[in-house]
């Protein structure tokens, strides 16, 4: 296993949906412990590939206090979503240093192909759903901010470009 780099703000493959997996190998497998390992040095509680250069629809999540129980996930959608939402403060390593607070579904339903390639549907709720979202956003080509209003995407941005002078 090993920690990736993560791919920067503006780059256009955070800006690229990201392609199906066709079959879970060892190759994908591989790539998911990179995921984890990378994710638990950030430290967070999701990733994407294409926040590591990589661009195929595999995210990973874990939210979990003690950690080690993340979901490896291929070609993950969203089957339902509740209609209550749920406010969190949403960053990126993509983009290091901005934040904002987003309000999502509280709970969603996700399918998805696990480790085994077996097609698998979890429920999620909480941070756990928030950040499956998140990924899926990342792998459809998004960012968090995308979810902002445009005075609020505009104003973040603008600090972000300031910064990157």
């Amino acid at each position: 296993m090993a920690s990736r780099p993560f791919v920067m703000w503006p780059d256009k493959r955070l800006r690229t949906a990201a392609e199906p997996v066709a079959e879970v190998t060892d190759e994908i497998r591989d790539i998911w412990d990179d995921m984890v390992e990378t994710m638990d040095a950030m430290p967070g509680v999701g990733l994407a590939g294409p926040q590591i250069g990589v661009m195929l629809r595999l995210a990973v999540v874990d939210a979990s206090d003690a950690r080690g129980q993340a979901i490896r996930m291929a070609n993950p959608v969203i089957l339902h979503a509740s209609a209550k939402l749920r406010a969190h403060d949403e960053a990126s390593p993509n983009l290091p240093g901005f934040s904002a607070n987003l309000e999502r579904p509280r709970a969603v339903t996700v399918q998805y192909l696990d480790e085994t390639g077996a097609q698998v549907e979890k429920d999620l709720v909480g941070i756990w759903a928030t950040s499956m979202q998140h990924q899926i956003d990342h792998l459809n080509g998004k960012m968090y901010f995308d979810n902002l209003s445009k005075m609020k995407r505009d104003m973040l941005l603008k600090k972000a470009r300031k910064r990157l002078r």
